[in-house]
């Protein structure tokens, strides 16, 4: 029973298994062969999916909820959920449909090649998925940056280090962690950083409810904040922060680890992972959108200090301080994962071993810069969850919630008059009004906060 590396559309073929059948098969490039290693289980990839999609970019929910209030903060967290669950899904359909033609795709660009064309490929999802996964890379780098400074700042409140000494630390354990060679390399790291995040998202809303209940709450007003024009692009903001939570966009090289056969392993992965969607990103928002009200700041952790001084005992902000920052590495992790494919096809040799001197020493080399480039920038714009906020937009809602439903259509091809066709249309039309929107408001956020941007700025 002899496997065969197939070509860049990431087939991997087991004799008289689902994937068999392509003739004139082609060798993987390295980027496929070496990074997306398919040796994983269903529970691997749950852990995969877990570490992408609950990231401690769900304290920002609260803050979202301020711009929506009870009702339409809850109704787009859960219609977010329910769509981005069903949009996974058909992702993962299309995709085991391939493996079962022998075609089996092992990253986004090669599935937009093959169901759209080759331009779709090369010069729109590919560059927009790379950009989207760096961007978050530099998000996190920001992330595990403020959180070290949060517990510095716990143990000692008049300390003088700036941000930018705590992203280069935090940059400096990415660079060590980003040698390891493969994604499924990842999965114990990922199971660790599934128990973190329910940690922190325990603490958290134990923390808010304390707070809540306690002499100093804060004067409580859910008042929608904004008015006229403000309000409404407050309302495309805040769907913008929802769907960038929900966001994933690697769905293809998640899938890409499982070992074959791949049918139906995927959606157990998911049932894992929004298992734990639906018990941390509700208890978070809800929790700290009650405690908080509008006075909910961009993350839920910031409103337990008031005045420079702990809303909470010390010893438990450190754990919950801690708990985010080990996680955030984790999460830097899996989406660096993209760039690394692209290193290893440009660098490597697929024809070497993983650990050859040959491709070793170009994998330390250009990984290495990758880090180094993503904590520079991290350091030089502490500002930029309001570019990410652009980025999201952009990439995660076309990643997310446009192209799975376009593929869905174009691989199947339901009839016009079905229920699923015209269901995905909707949804896709819905989503690319949103994105548009949503990025105006971004760039309007942008142009209204430029006024008090500055390089190494100390936040």
């Amino acid at each position: 029973m002899g496997t065969v590396a197939l070509d860049s559309a990431g087939i991997s073929l087991k004799d008289g298994g689902e994937n068999g059948g392509l003739a004139n098969p082609k060798k993987l490039d390295a980027g496929a062969l070496f990074v997306l290693k398919s040796e994983g289980t269903w529970l691997h990839c749950g852990y995969h999916l877990t570490t992408a999609i609950v990231a401690p970019a769900l304290l920002s929910l609260p803050f979202a909820f301020t711009l929506l209030g009870w009702v339409g903060g809850v109704l787009c967290l859960t219609s977010a959920g329910l769509v981005t669950f069903y949009s996974y899904s058909l992702l993962s359909i299309v995709l085991e449909h391939y493996a079962q033609l022998g075609k089996r795709h092992l990253r986004f660009r090669d599935m937009a090649h093959d169901i759209l064309g080759p331009g779709w490929g090369r010069y729109f999802v590919g560059p927009l998925q790379l950009g989207i996964c760096y961007g978050a890379v530099i998000a996190c780098t920001l992330l595990g940056g403020q959180s070290l400074k949060y517990i510095y700042l716990v143990s000692s409140p008049n300390g003088s280090m700036q941000l930018y000494q705590f992203i280069i630390m935090f940059g400096g354990l990415t660079l060590i962690m980003a040698q390891m060679p493969s994604f499924h390399s990842l999965r114990h790291i990922n199971l660790v950083s599934l128990f973190l995040c329910l940690t922190y998202c325990a603490c958290t809303t134990a923390g808010a409810i304390y707070i809540g209940y306690s002499r100093n709450a804060p004067t409580r007003d859910y008042t929608i904040t904004g008015v006229g024009i403000n309000r409404g692009f407050g309302v495309f903001s805040a769907i913008s922060i929802i769907a960038t939570t929900y966001g994933n966009g690697i769905i293809p090289e998640i899938q890409a680890t499982i070992a074959p056969p791949v049918t139906g392993k995927m959606f157990k992965g998911l049932l894992v992972c929004y298992s734990v969607v639906i018990s941390t990103f509700f208890s978070v928002a809800i929790s700290g959108y009650w405690a908080f009200g509008n006075q909910s700041q961009g993350s839920v952790l910031s409103n337990f200090m008031a005045n420079g001084k702990p809303l909470l005992p010390k010893w438990f902000l450190v754990i919950t301080y801690v708990s985010t920052l080990v996680q955030v590495s984790a999460v830097n992790l899996v989406y660096l994962q993209p760039t690394n494919v692209v290193i290893e096809r440009q660098f490597a040799d697929p024809n070497k071993g993983e650990l050859a001197v040959r491709n070793v020493v170009p994998r330390l080399i250009f990984r290495s810069l990758s880090v180094i480039i993503a904590t520079t920038l991290a350091a030089m714009l502490p500002f930029f969850g309001d570019i990410m906020a652009l980025f999201g937009a952009f990439g995660c809602i076309p990643l997310d919630f446009i192209l799975p439903m376009i593929f869905y259509n174009v691989t199947f091809k339901p009839s016009k008059g079905s229920l699923i066709y015209w269901g995905n249309s909707l949804i896709a039309t819905i989503s690319i009004v949103l994105a548009v929107v949503g990025a105006v408001a971004s760039v309007r956020q942008i142009v209204l906060d430029a006024k008090t941007y500055r390089l190494f700025a100390n936040m």
